[in-house]
């Protein structure tokens, strides 16, 4: 599941980044956690391999956030993210030990601790590594109310809540001809809203992994962050807002 794509262009983790919180314990994970607690919606967004200290991760969280969401940036791999230069754990060690689907239940436990304190809402957007963790709740249908992500045809096919795809034009485990076969098999599913959108001319984590310093690689990831909160606000009934990144 995991290629050459998923370990470029590695963000240098910063435990100080973003305008929210750590919060050590929420359900069992410590987080990132921005925005307004009293808000009824609850936003989770599942890190690539590199974890929840990466800066734009972050900083997208507090966009989100500001939207009017609360947003809740899980660390999934306990203190354990990737490290590219590690000879002692490489990527398919590391998958071993952190895969997606042992992942599920922790996510479950989150989300009835958000419960807990009376958000009532609840969506997820996964990035490469968290595409198939958002992609193991959209199929249950009972966690999450709506997903974005992108992950293979079966489990496409199982998706149980309305889903949305923003997918890379460069991107070779999900390609342009596999992201419309996507659009095909959700478009047959009259009980399951969707959204597919292939961005021209981006690469594989062209969202949270851009280089600041690129305008054209900031207005690209900025459009996608644009088209998240359009469908977050859309599918969550949240009230219609208007944000300027």
């Amino acid at each position: 599941m995991a290629g050459e794509q998923c370990c470029e262009n590695p963000p240098v983790l910063d435990v100080a980044a973003g305008v929210g919180v750590v919060d050590e314990d929420v359900g069992g994970l410590r987080c990132y956690v921005s925005g307004d607690i009293e808000s009824t919606a609850a936003i989770i967004l599942a890190s690539d391999i590199f974890g929840f200290e990466a800066p734009n991760l972050r900083k997208l969280a507090d966009k989100v956030a500001a939207a009017g969401f609360f947003v809740v940036v899980p660390d999934f791999f306990n203190g354990d993210p990737y490290v590219p230069d590690n000879p002692d754990k490489p990527i398919k060690d590391w998958l071993q030990i952190h895969s997606p689907e042992k992942s599920y239940e922790k996510a479950n436990n989150l989300v009835n601790a958000l419960k807990s304190k009376g958000l009532s809402s609840f969506a997820a957007a996964g990035f490469c590594w968290g595409a198939k963790l958002v992609t193991e709740l959209a199929k249950s249908g009972e966690i999450i109310e709506t997903g974005v992500m992108l992950v293979t045809l079966e489990d496409i096919e199982e998706v149980k809540i309305p889903l949305a795809i923003l997918a890379a034009e460069i991107d070779s485990k999900s390609p342009p001809a596999l992201i419309k076969q996507f659009e095909e098999i959700l478009s047959k599913n009259k009980q399951v809203e969707s959204f597919v959108k292939i961005y021209p001319g981006v690469a594989h984590g062209w969202t949270i992994r851009y280089d600041d310093k690129d305008e054209i690689a900031v207005g690209r990831a900025e459009e996608a962050h644009q088209d998240l909160l359009n469908w977050l606000n859309k599918i969550l009934k949240h009230s219609p807002l208007t944000v300027d990144f």
